[in-house]
C-alpha cells in the first residue's frame, strides 16, 4: 500500500458544471486537488461525447495543475499531437484504441509528455506488461468507460493489486491510477490494493465543499 503522502487526487472535469468550467478548475485547484483529469470521449470508442483539444487549451490558461488527459477515442494516434500542443501533461490511451500501443506510447513521449495505458474492466493486466518501460501511469477503470456516476466494480481490486506487484517488481516510478465509482468509502479499498492516484468525479464536483470532499478521499 502506498504511503498516505503519495496519494494524489485528480478530480474529473466531466462532473463539473460545464457552464462555468474556468471557475470550476480554479476552485478545485484552490481546494487542494493534485491533478485535473480530463476525459476525452468521441461517441465511437465510448457511447458519449465530451470535448476536444480546444477546450483543453482554453482551460490550460486557468490552472497550473498537471493536466491528466484520458483519451477514450479511436483511433487515438491522429490526435496525440493536438492534445500535447493544447497543454496536456500526461496522455493516456487504451490498448484497444489503435493497432500499435508501443508506437503510440513512443509518440506521446516524443512529444515531451508523460504516457499512460488504460485498462478497461475486461482488459487483462497482460496488456500493459510488455510496455511498462514506456509508461508513466497505468489507469484501472473500475467502471465501464463513457459515463460518470457509475458504481464501483469490485473485481478490479484484484487487478489493482496485480499491477502494484508488477510495477514494484519493475523498479520504475509508475503511477497507478483508479477511475470510476471512487468515493471516500471505495478509496480505502483502492489505496489498500496499491493505487496512488484516485480520479473522482461526482465525489468532488458533486459536493458543496470541494476541499472537504478532497480531504475525505485523501483521508481514506
Amino acid at each position: 500500500m502506498p504511503p498516505a503522502s503519495r496519494i494524489r487526487i485528480a478530480p474529473s472535469l466531466l462532473a463539473a458544471d460545464f457552464a462555468r468550467l474556468g471557475e470550476e478548475v480554479r476552485a478545485i485547484e484552490a481546494a487542494g486537488a493534485d491533478w485535473l483529469h480530463l476525459d476525452i470521449m468521441d461517441g465511437h470508442f465510448v457511447p458519449n461525447i465530451s470535448f476536444g483539444p480546444g477546450l483543453v487549451k482554453a482551460l490550460r490558461k486557468q490552472s497550473a495543475l498537471p493536466f491528466d488527459v484520458h483519451l477514450m477515442i479511436a483511433p487515438a494516434d491522429p490526435y496525440l499531437a493536438a492534445f500535447a500542443e493544447a497543454g496536456a501533461d500526461l496522455i493516456s490511451l487504451h490498448p484497444e484504441a489503435g493497432p500499435h500501443l508501443h508506437r503510440s506510447l513512443q509518440t506521446i513521449r516524443a512529444l515531451g509528455k508523460k504516457a499512460g495505458v488504460v485498462l478497461n474492466p475486461a482488459t487483462p493486466v497482460a496488456a500493459v506488461e510488455t510496455v511498462l518501460d514506456l509508461c508513466d501511469l497505468v489507469l484501472v477503470m473500475s467502471v465501464n468507460p463513457g459515463f460518470g456516476g457509475q458504481s464501483f466494480i469490485r473485481s478490479q481490486l484484484a487487478k489493482i493489486a496485480a499491477l502494484r506487484a508488477m510495477i514494484d517488481a519493475s523498479g520504475r516510478e509508475i503511477a497507478l491510477q483508479v477511475d470510476g465509482g471512487v468515493t471516500a468509502e471505495t478509496a480505502r479499498d483502492c489505496i489498500e490494493a496499491g493505487a496512488d492516484v484516485l480520479v473522482a468525479g461526482t465525489a468532488v464536483f458533486g459536493k458543496p465543499d470541494y476541499a472537504a470532499a478532497i480531504r475525505a478521499i485523501r483521508g481514506a
